[in-house]
């Protein structure tokens, strides 16, 4: 809602909106010592090996996405 006017978002607008949010929390956490990065690095493959547990990737990560 943006000036009180409420409007549907599409998924990639939702996306673009978490994935910033994440980014910046991890900015902060990172620059006032709460989370070392590499740690966060290294967590975050463990949850995809829990999530993709066949060994599968992430839809779309092919050798060519942009990280």
């Amino acid at each position: 809602m943006k000036d009180g006017v409420k409007r549907e978002v599409t998924f990639e607008e939702l996306a673009l909106s978490n994935t910033l949010s994440l980014e910046a929390l991890v900015r902060v956490l990172a620059r006032t010592g709460e989370i070392d990065p590499k740690e966060l690095l290294e967590e975050m493959e463990k949850v995809k090996a829990e999530r993709f547990r066949d060994g599968s990737e992430l839809p779309n990560a092919g050798p060519d996405t942009a990280h």
